[in-house]
């Protein structure tokens, strides 16, 4: 049996991530400073920030385990304006280059990460180069919090370039949803800029988890970036109606259906073997 770490476990999709492993015959173990609502696999505190914490973590906790196989880092600051910038960014990048560097120095070489939809550009107060948008342009910050996801991006290139043999995924989730958020979702028709900060997307945690197994199960090396989201988009209007309301002028790349996502996920269908199996209008 594979032995995994997921860091941020106990969080809305690392909860999700937690149940997907452990159905699918790993061995999970949650590192998270909060413990889980309901336990499911050993849970051990540990602040990321701390590099010697997470060389501890990785590597061997007394009668926890004696090492992993693979990590799967999902803990940070959620989002732009949960805390502050300076404070956003002092903990978010350096708990990931601990998670990388410990790694490395444990010999772990399957590192799947989050990385984030903003470092497309969001929120699209500046409309996106083309939609639908992809992993194709370079990253364009606007918050500290994506300025860290970026680097996040890059250090993780540096780290494999190092270690030729080193695979880290890096997947840029879309706005991580549960079912129980579905509720509200037939109210974003009503204002088409409520939701455009992000083109209308989403990504169902239960979805975001099989993305993030698909990732640790691929046979490859070297760093490569994700954009992840569901299928459609969160609005019962059509793609066409809402870009010409909100982004009248932003290229066509390629035909889309009426409401099919427009964060881009055919990299992640065709590499991955990606597919979204969960939406909100079931």
């Amino acid at each position: 049996m594979a032995r995994v770490a997921v860091t941020g476990g106990s969080g809305k999709l690392g909860r999700a991530v937690v149940a997907e492993l452990l159905e699918h015959g790993w061995e999970v173990h949650n590192l998270d400073l909060a413990p889980p609502a309901e336990p499911v696999c050993p849970h051990t505190r540990v602040d990321l920030t701390d590099y010697g914490q997470v060389v501890e973590a990785l590597t061997g906790i007394d009668a926890r385990h004696d090492g992993v196989d693979a990590v799967v880092h999902l803990a940070a600051i959620p989002g732009p304006g949960v805390a502050g910038n300076a404070a956003t960014f002092a903990n978010n990048v350096p708990s990931t280059y601990n998670v990388f560097a410990a790694a490395r120095l444990a010999g772990i070489r399957n590192v799947v990460w989050a990385s984030s939809e903003t470092v497309l550009g969001l929120p699209f107060d500046t409309p996106p180069p083309y939609v639908p948008v992809d992993e194709e342009y370079p990253g364009r910050p606007e918050t500290a919090y994506s300025l860290g996801k970026l680097l996040d991006e890059q250090m993780a290139a540096q780290f494999c370039r190092w270690d030729p043999a080193l695979k880290i995924i890096g997947l840029r989730f879309s706005n991580v949803m549960e079912p129980a958020d579905y509720a509200a979702f037939p109210s974003f028709d009503a204002d088409a800029r409520l939701r455009s900060w992000n083109l209308w997307s989403y990504i169902d945690a239960r979805d975001g988890a099989q993305a993030v197994r698909r990732a640790l199960a691929h046979d490859g090396t070297g760093f490569e970036v994700f954009v992840i989201a569901n299928a459609d988009t969160v609005m019962s209007r059509p793609n066409d109606e809402l870009l010409a309301e909100v982004y009248p002028d932003v290229p066509r790349k390629r035909e889309f259906g009426p409401h099919e996502t427009l964060l881009s996920i055919d990299k992640a269908r065709r590499v991955l073997g990606y597919e979204p199996v969960h939406t909100w209008r079931s």
